[in-house]
């Protein structure tokens, strides 16, 4: 594993250091960089600038481990024993079969922790220039060890991590590692806070971030696994995906299942034994309702119902990548969203222009250049050209049909400058640069020189500067005065300038300044000391610029908040920018910082979390730590994220949500869903989605229940009751059950129409029961009146006709689980056309099985007359007469307190 190589560091962290004590932390010069064979001792110490890959699961033990649940196991040993002894090779086979897949699509569901880890060293960059042996070199990057100098320049991944030693105009874009959504300006100043964030550590690079602009050189600080990016990468490895609530659910179901039907099979071989029956005809018996007694279709006809809910899923634009994580969606209770690109555009505007004595709204979002600027009444007009002039050319930024080229910020303010109907691009072409001050964060301003004329005709160099307020208003003399004159810069304008400064701020904008200053031709010197003489400058405006919202964002925050949904945002920018955003959003709740968060104790934060609406700087241990704190609360948890530093939380989460645009592949290899447009508003529609998939896989299971109950005490009742020597159905005739009408029936009912009141109801909690102890009895009932019915048909008939009525059973079962209230008779039953089919397909199931020839044959059965096709009919009716009666019952009991609540105010 690759390390960091700092011997006897018992003082300061590196962000804390000076370039010089970096260097010789790690033993090096920075003119020579390190010799050769000083590189090899290192990396014999230090391992390779790689990530150490995650253990990968062999395939054949993957799929044996498929075989640890109980049913693979019972449908096993079913289909080993009618191979042998009972020498029904077809039935053992066809068992056999079906074990494998259930196993496949068991195989299909899972998950690797390895694939995350995977993309981690593909996005690795591959050549670095290094200082070696007092020469520059292109060397691999994972050849990079401690105390190596690293050169960097505008477009190049951040290698390694390190400190900075030299810089000029550095500009990095870190967001895929703090989620700080501009560029961080970066310099070669040590940080004097050792406690400092890693998104304030300005004097720091860490790998597998992007340069945006100048040119830096970093002495190495780590490598590999001991980088920031190794460190979640070890995160990933470490941790395990959750299990989704129907996974504990349906395991539970199951459980109670097997063991229910394991005392019945103990009961049936002990009542056939007792009465002297073969052990041939008890073999079979005890195999037919093995079969029968446990779900064996429930694995395949869950995986088509979620397989159909995402496709739903996928038009509406969120690709899920397993399955059950579907169903998870509709159980969600908490959403913790990244800010920026999925609750905002990602795309900085100018929102408010304050000019002495005026203030001005920005309409529009984002790089369009459509929208107004407008002021308040009673306010006099004035030419905003003056104003404008210095976003236009004190930037380099381009924007054309809404697309940037070049710094976010610079693009709001020349998307202002064309909303005050100024043409950017003739305007640069009239009065383009003599010379300029590059920005750079020790100085935080930009300016440019033009030769232009003043109001009075007279010609001039004209410096346009754009910057930092507070550095600014250090270099200014005077301030433009209402009437468009500059006026002398005393304390109560230096103070009106403070004050709107920090009102702007307060609002969570990130506030630029313009000002500009007129030089004689005659003595300008462009090759002179610009910065020395940029002093006695003319204030011109303050910018407030912000990320907007998307527009859909807050209608989509109001929606999960009515479903009972909680919605936080976790981000990298300052709380008080997050803070202000979260407001427009709608979105409830204190904002805190990381570090505060950190500060809680578990019990702390447990009880404090509801009351959090927004975690700012935040560091990707904060976000795991966030998804257990509401995990302890009972939450289902969304994760949202698009960079490498979400990748833990995406994984630890109930449902992880990657950006489809702006997400790094390790993001999308760690999340369960992809979102293919970043929008806020398709999660909530995803959610709706699961939440009507859920409604229908629980009507799916209902219907399950009632008909194993069916099959177990048709089973039970035949050993009881000595009805066809104990075999009331044989193994196939079972399994045809199973794989026709009750398969057909449940993809019906698992794609029915969701409810209207969806999206109003509470979410359910994370213990709920999938079936209440009320609802499991009365499906007991209904099973039992099902195993009646079919006993007396085989009694009085044969198996034939048991086969049929138990099929036509079912079929009724299906219609009635439909609505817990509204009759099978109402004509909105017949509304949902798919439902019908599937109605159609069953019927025509139950019909080949006893009158097409080759079915007869595989089936053991017979023709019937119509007589007996009524008699299978009328051992339906008892079943649809008692679900009827009990739904007029819930039905009088809901108009009566409908009718109630008035009364009681309630």
């Amino acid at each position: 594993m690759a390390t960091s190589l700092l011997p006897d560091r018992t003082s300061l962290p590196f962000h804390a250091m000076s370039a010089d004590e970096a260097l010789t932390a790690q033993r090096v010069e920075e003119p020579a960089g390190l010799a050769a064979e000083e590189v090899v001792r290192r990396r014999e110490q230090s391992g390779p600038n790689r990530f150490a890959e995650g253990r990968r699961e062999p395939r054949w033990r993957a799929f044996a481990r498929q075989y640890a649940d109980p049913m693979q196991i019972v449908l096993l040993c079913a289909g080993l024993g009618s191979i042998w002894p009972l020498r029904q090779v077809g039935t053992g086979l066809l068992l056999i079969a079906l074990t494998l897949l259930n196993a496949v699509l068991g195989l299909r569901q899972e998950g690797k922790a390895a694939a995350a880890v995977g993309a981690l060293q593909r996005a690795m960059v591959t050549m670095a220039r290094v200082r070696r042996g007092g020469d520059l070199a292109a060397v691999p990057a994972e050849d990079l060890v401690p105390g190596d100098v690293v050169l960097v320049e505008a477009g190049d991944r951040v290698p390694a991590d390190g400190r900075l030693v030299r810089s000029a105009r550095l500009e990095i874009d870190e967001s895929a590692l703090t989620g700080e959504s501009l560029p961080v300006a970066k310099d070669a100043e040590a940080v004097a806070d050792e406690q400092a964030a890693l998104g304030d550590r300005a004097d720091m690079a860490y790998m597998h971030t992007s340069v945006t602009r100048g040119t830096g050189e970093l002495v190495v600080t780590a490598t590999g696994m001991a980088t920031e990016v190794g460190r979640i990468s070890g995160m990933l490895q470490a941790g395990k995906e959750a299990e989704t609530p129907l996974t504990r659910q349906l395991q539970r179901l199951t459980n109670q299942i097997l063991l229910v039907a394991g005392v019945a099979l103990a009961l049936s071989i002990g009542l056939n034994l007792y009465r002297g029956n073969t052990f041939g005809v008890v073999f079979t018996a005890a195999i037919a309702f093995a079969i029968s007694a446990i779900p064996t279709g429930l694995p395949a006809v869950v995986t088509t119902i979620l397989s159909l809910g995402t496709q739903l899923l996928a038009r509406a634009g969120a690709i899920v990548k397993r399955l059950r994580s579907t169903e998870t969606l509709g159980s969600t209770s908490a959403i913790n969203s990244d800010k920026t690109g999925t609750l905002t555009l990602n795309q900085m505007t100018v929102t408010e222009l304050a000019i002495p004595g005026r203030r001005y709204t920005v309409s529009g979002d984002g790089y369009a250049t459509t929208g107004d600027i407008r002021h308040a009444a009673g306010q006099p007009e004035v030419p905003l050209e003056p104003f404008l002039l210095p976003m236009a050319l004190a930037s380099d930024a381009v924007v054309s049909d809404g697309e940037l080229v070049g710094d976010p910020t610079e693009g709001a303010l020349v998307v202002l400058a064309a909303k005050g109907r100024l043409d950017v691009l003739s305007t640069r072409q009239r009065y383009p640069r003599i010379c300029e001050i590059p920005f750079d964060a020790s100085y935080k301003l930009m300016a440019t020189y033009h030769a232009m004329t003043d109001e009075s005709g007279r010609e001039v160099v004209r410096c346009f500067v754009k910057g930092a307020p507070d550095q600014l208003l250090a270099r200014a003399s005077h301030v433009v005065a209402p009437g468009g004159d500059p006026v002398p810069l005393d304390d109560g304008l230096r103070a009106k300038y403070l004050a709107e400064n920090e009102r702007l701020a307060g609002q969570g904008l990130r506030v630029m300044a313009t000002a500009r200053r007129d030089y004689d031709p005659a003595s300008f010197d462009p090759h002179g000391d610009l910065l020395g003489s940029l002093s006695g400058l003319t204030l011109l405006a303050l910018a407030g610029i912000l990320d907007p919202p998307r527009p859909q964002a807050r209608e989509a925050i109001a929606k999960a908040e009515a479903a009972g949904i909680q919605v936080r945002m976790i981000t990298g920018d300052h709380a008080v920018t997050a803070g202000a955003i979260a407001q427009r959003l709608g979105i409830d709740g204190r904002a805190i910082t990381g570090a505060d968060f950190a500060a809680l104790s578990d019990a702390e934060a447990v009880e404090q979390i509801d009351g959090i609406g927004v975690i700012a700087r935040v560091t990707p241990q904060d976000k795991v730590r966030l998804v257990e704190i509401l995990r302890r609360r009972g939450h289902i948890v969304a994760m949202t994220g698009d960079g490498v530093n979400d990748a833990p939380a995406l994984k630890r989460a109930d449902i992880g949500i990657a950006m489809g645009i702006t997400g790094t592949e390790v993001s999308k290899e760690a999340s369960a869903m992809i979102l293919t447009d970043d929008d806020f508003a398709t999660i909530v529609k995803a959610v709706a989605i699961g939440r009507a998939l859920y409604d229908n896989l629980k009507r799916y299971v209902c219907f399950q229940m009632a008909a194993l109950i069916g099959f177990i005490a048709t089973f039970l009742g035949a050993s009881v009751l000595g009805v066809a020597a104990g075999v009331p159905l044989l193994p196939l005739q079972t399994l045809w059950v199973n794989f026709t009408t009750q398969v057909l029936q449940a993809i019906g009912l698992g794609y029915g129409r969701p409810e209207p009141d969806l999206m109003q109801r509470r979410p359910r909690r994370s213990d709920e029961a999938l079936l209440p102890g009320r609802t499991l009895g009365w499906l007991a009932v209904l099973g039992v009146v099902m195993g009646a019915a079919t006993l007396a048909v085989v009694a009085g008939g044969n198996r034939t006709m048991g086969l049929t009525a138990f099929s036509i059973m079912n079929l009724v079962l299906s219609w009635t689980v439909l609505s817990e209230t509204r009759s099978v008779f109402s004509l909105d039953t017949f509304d949902d056309r798919r439902f019908v089919v599937t109605s159609g397909l069953s019927v025509l199931a139950i019909l080949l099985a006893t009158e097409f020839g080759p079915l007869q044959r595989l089936l053991h059965t017979e023709g019937l007359s119509l007589t007996r096709w009524l008699v299978c009919l009328a051992a339906a009716l008892p079943l649809l007469v008692i679900t009827e009666a009990r739904k007029a019952v819930l039905r009088r009991r809901e108009r009566h307190r409908a009718e109630a609540r008035p009364a009681t105010g309630m």
